[in-house]
């Protein structure tokens, strides 16, 4: 449900509930309050009474899919305080995980990784239990996350288990990967490393910025009541802070950004490639990146997700081996000879679904690199129908989950995948139904990018790039979800269209319907890109990614289409003198100022010399 309300409404709500004070009945929170001028208020109720006044129903929470994160979350956004309810003594009578810890510290002493039969909750909060991942961690751990938060927010409490000094720490744990949106503000800190230095220890092997609560020996642990008195406090405190983090900035998303943010750190790429890469991804969540080897394909992708991710979690970057036959390389196995394992491939391809699929708030990015060096339709078939269809892929036929693996999974539209082709011999052609999936944009250096290049090559430092567009996440991922289709001042793309269409069709390399809907989109989404481009512009590029990548063939087949279709790009094409005349030697003979769809034309160009030297040609070979 999505609902509106600007801070005077809810405020006039409030105003409201005051005059009459009998509407709290029966509808106060059990767990948070709203507070304005240092009252309490029950949220649901102030957005409840909000919507009555602007002619809307009554609200309850089952109004929100049972999810209080939407609602606070839009009662944050108008400037107002949500606090916990509970006391540290309510948390102290009521709850106890004092046995789950008992339960986690023995089994972190065995090869089990599994996860299964713990706690998914805590005191309102998340609780993430991990022991390794495909191997024994040297330090187990258990943290507890208030919704919609994740590690990326960068504080959380946590357990961490140091099994080689016999030490479990509570701890105010810190990300190691990014920035804390708000600090623990403590006083007398003292960071694990600090403790170990103190204590004589070797330097923690990791999480030595975290502050330490509590720490216990495990050969001698205190009581229940000692162990959950404490665990009680820290999430106290952490309740208390978490209501007032913001999560998400929600800077608006400006490619323009990440131009400056990329020349920065040294990397050099035309800012029109990263336009058309930026808004590719917008407007289809498969994109195909072509083009020369060593001309930034994967630099480039790599470097982007890099930017806008929160936390390293929301990204893998996977070779494609020359020997991947099915699924199983991103998706894993049941194991045949034990039923209740699950075997994840070892890439992590698998741990991001999961991720992307439990954080639909986040863009994941799924990069896999030299993406034909195998049949793509082997490995990927699924991937292809699923993200087509919105079906779920079967991983298993348990109705449980099987090693922490669910029996089935979704590929979620905030998963973004990333291939990376070259061409060569030792690679595989892609199918027209891969290619008519996806957005291709083809990388090409120019003399004069080369010459750029060579005189002002210097170190890359990808490491500043982390997280400096992270701000930007959730504009991207609301632009990439917006699934409008524009119609307005259109005529002319859907006049043109027709055209390439007609000629298409004679080679049988017609676009069909989604074909269609996704060209509208892509330069309806390079308009919002970039407002400066002009139709002719953001047609030329359309044309380019999505009607000519599946154009293949002999010299006799190409050549008058590829001819028809340079003609079409011209801005006066050449009529034939006769009936039998022929335009070709015109055509590809045009000069710079006769010409319509730049891009697309010394493409097309490059496939008519293409095929008639060789005797055939591919988008991808040209």
């Amino acid at each position: 449900m999505e609902l509106f309300f600007s801070r005077d409404e809810l405020v006039e709500a409030i105003k409201k509930i005051d005059e009459d004070p009998s509407q709290k009945k029966g509808r106060q929170s059990s767990t948070y309050d709203l507070i304005y001028e240092g009252k309490n208020y029950p949220p649901i109720l102030v957005l409840s009474v909000a919507n009555q006044l602007k002619g809307g129903k009554d609200l309850t929470l089952e109004d929100f899919g049972n999810n209080v994160s939407i609602p606070f979350k839009i009662l944050r956004e108008n400037d107002f305080e949500i606090i916990p309810k509970k006391s540290n003594q309510d948390l102290e009578n009521h709850m106890s995980y004092y046995d789950e810890l008992i339960k986690f510290l023995d089994q972190a002493k065995t090869t089990d990784l599994k996860t299964k039969g713990y706690l998914k909750s805590y005191a309102n909060l998340k609780v993430k239990v991990s022991f390794g991942q495909g191997y024994p961690a040297n330090i187990p751990w258990i943290s507890f996350l208030a919704d919609p938060y994740t590690t990326a927010d960068g504080i959380y409490p946590v357990y961490l288990y140091y099994k080689d000094e016999d030490l479990l720490i509570l701890a105010h744990g810190i990300s190691e990967t990014t920035p804390p949106k708000k600090d623990w503000n403590l006083e007398d800190a003292k960071r694990i490393s600090k403790f170990f230095e103190e204590e004589s220890l070797n330097p923690p092997y990791r999480y030595g910025d975290s502050f330490v609560f509590r720490v216990y020996d495990t050969t001698n642990l205190p009581s229940r009541e000692a162990i959950d008195s404490d665990l009680n406090q820290i999430i106290e405190r952490y309740l208390e802070l978490t209501s007032k983090i913001q999560p998400f900035s929600n800077d608006k998303f400006e490619i323009e950004n990440f131009i400056e943010n990329s020349g920065e750190v040294n990397l050099i790429f035309n800012p029109l490639l990263i336009k058309r890469f930026a808004t590719s991804l917008i407007s289809k969540q498969f994109l195909i990146l072509t083009g020369l080897s060593g001309s930034g394909k994967t630099k480039l992708a790599q470097s982007f997700v890099k930017w806008i991710s929160s936390d390293s979690n929301q990204y893998r970057i996977i070779p494609v081996g020359a020997d991947w036959t099915n699924r199983e390389p991103l998706l894993g196995y049941p194991n045949a000879l034990n039923p209740k394992e699950y075997v994840k491939p070892e890439n992590g391809a698998l741990d991001l679904l999961i991720e992307a699929n439990e954080n639909p708030y986040l863009p994941f990015f799924l990069i896999l690199d030299e993406m034909n060096l195998s049949h793509v339709e082997r490995y990927f078939a699924d991937f292809l129908s699923a993200m087509e269809s919105g079906e779920e892929i079967f991983l298993h036929s348990g109705t449980e989950s099987i090693s922490g693996i669910p029996s089935k999974i979704k590929i979620p539209k905030n998963l973004f995948i990333i291939g990376t082709v070259n061409i060569d011999e030792t690679t595989h052609m892609f199918s027209p139904k891969v290619l008519d999936r996806a957005n291709t944009v083809e990388f090409r250096i120019t003399p004069d990018e080369m010459s750029s290049f060579l005189n002002q090559i210097r170190e890359i430092n990808m490491e500043n790039l982390e997280s400096k567009g992270a701000g930007m996440a959730k504009s991207f991922l609301e632009m990439a979800l917006d699934k409008s289709i524009p119609n307005e001042e259109m005529e002319e793309v859907k006049a043109e269209l027709g055209k390439f269409f007609a000629e298409l069709k004679k080679v049988g390399a017609e676009f069909g319907y989604r074909s269609a809907t996704e060209i509208l989109k892509l330069i309806d989404r390079l308009g919002k890109i970039d407002s400066g481009l002009s139709q002719e512009e953001k047609l030329d590029i359309t044309i380019i990614q999505k009607l000519l990548p599946k154009l293949h063939g002999s010299r006799r087949k190409l050549v008058p289409v590829l001819t028809s279709l340079a003609n079409l790009c011209l801005k006066d094409s050449f009529k034939p003198e006769n009936e039998n005349a022929s335009v070709e030697n015109k055509v590809f003979e045009a000069q710079l100022d006769q010409i319509k769809y730049p891009i697309s034309y010394e493409k097309l160009s490059r496939m008519h010399k293409a095929a008639i030297e060789n005797g055939f040609a591919s988008f991808a070979e040209a």
